[in-house]
């Protein structure tokens, strides 16, 4: 049976995305389709295009081959205001406390909830005084994921959120990130812990160098291998 959400225009389409580097190949002929109201897992090795294809998504990168649009925008100024891009390294200045970082994004952002950011930051047994150079990986990482899903988006792209941070973290994080999600919203999360974000996922797309290997519904890939997503991911990969 078709559902709403699938009935839906994607809020996230490519038709033959290609981007390289040079004679790298990051993405090759990409075509995808991602609906809103869904959590959907971007997996694959290091190196295989998850970063890249989220770039070219946030309005990162511009010079692409291809079609991309983000809930039927170009990737731009214009689609910028329509999604949350968390990228896979610290954006944020050493010096700055916690409290900072909110006001930046309220005055950066007009979707900026700044009472949710508080709230997500308390959520995360931060102290907001502290310095960004003082918190752990860890801490920063909750940090930015706080002000990354404090937004009023109708994508949100994390690259990575849960890399680097122990097992007890992850599970937190995870926690503050669907505590706040709203039901009409397509959050895409590129990772290689498939085992950590199992749980959550609605469904999941595979890529290896620059394409999509394998794509579907979480549970109809576990009905179909027999198997768990993070087993499938593992004889995908060997």
């Amino acid at each position: 049976m078709t559902t709403p959400a699938q009935m839906r225009h994607p809020l996230i389409s490519t038709k033959g995305l290609t981007k390289t580097f040079g004679r790298i190949t990051a993405i090759d002929s990409l075509d995808l389709e991602l609906t809103g109201g869904r959590i959907i897992g971007l997996l694959g090795e290091n190196g295989c295009g998850k970063t890249t294809l989220m770039k070219i998504l946030a309005g990162v990168i511009s010079d692409y081959q291809g079609e991309a649009r983000i809930a039927g925008l170009v990737p731009g100024p214009a689609s910028k205001a329509k999604v949350s891009f968390l990228p896979d390294t610290s954006f944020l200045p050493d010096g700055a406390r916690a409290s900072y970082c909110v006001d930046l994004y309220s005055d950066f952002f007009e979707d900026f909830d700044a009472a949710k950011a508080h709230e997500l930051i308390r959520f995360f047994g931060l102290d907001e005084s502290m310095r960004l150079k003082a918190m752990s990986k860890g801490m920063r990482e909750k940090v930015q994921i706080a002000l990354a899903m404090s937004r009023q988006a109708e994508v949100f792209l994390l690259d990575e959120p849960i890399s680097g941070v122990d097992p007890a973290a992850r599970q937190i994080i995870l926690d503050g990130i669907l505590s706040t999600l709203e039901e009409d919203s397509l959050l895409l999360i590129s990772t290689h812990l498939i085992h950590d974000l199992e749980p959550i996922l609605d469904s999941v797309v595979m890529m290896r160098h620059g394409s999509v290997v394998l794509a579907g519904e979480a549970d109809d890939l576990r009905a179909a291998h027999g198997a768990s997503l993070d087993e499938i991911f593992k004889e995908t990969y060997r």
